[in-house]
């Protein structure tokens, strides 16, 4: 619940009972699950209005959509994992025996050797 373990809830119930007291704790947990309602609904409410508003072309519109994170996991990284999850890993190369972006294999330079030089390059 809310990421919170037993543990937490046990010390958040202690606390409501030392402030709010045992005869009040019940009527401020009422007034705190109408408040939570209440604003879920309008919540809600504007969600709706806001799919109303941007007409039918937006009917799936979620605004969850809009963070940024949740943004880059539903259009990158959805294609990427779909991508991963068809591609047996049998087929798969080995990472190390693999050049990137298809660049062709370099030998690796034994103890000792210098790396070739580009006069040019520097």
């Amino acid at each position: 619940m809310f990421g919170l373990g037993w543990m937490e809830v046990g010390a958040l119930i202690v606390i409501a009972l030392l402030v709010f007291g045992p005869e009040r704790l019940p009527q401020a947990a009422a007034q705190a699950g109408k408040t939570l309602r209440n604003l879920r609904r309008m919540a809600n409410n504007a969600r709706d209005d806001l799919r109303a508003g941007l007409g039918p072309e937006f009917q799936n519109f979620d605004p969850a959509d809009l963070n940024p994170r949740n943004f880059v996991r539903k259009h990158l990284l959805d294609d990427l994992e779909d991508d991963w999850n068809d591609n047996k890993r049998s087929e798969l190369e080995p990472v190390a025996a693999s050049a990137p972006y298809g660049a062709e294999p370099v030998d690796e330079l034994g103890f000792g050797e210098l790396p070739p030089y580009d006069s040019e390059a520097t």
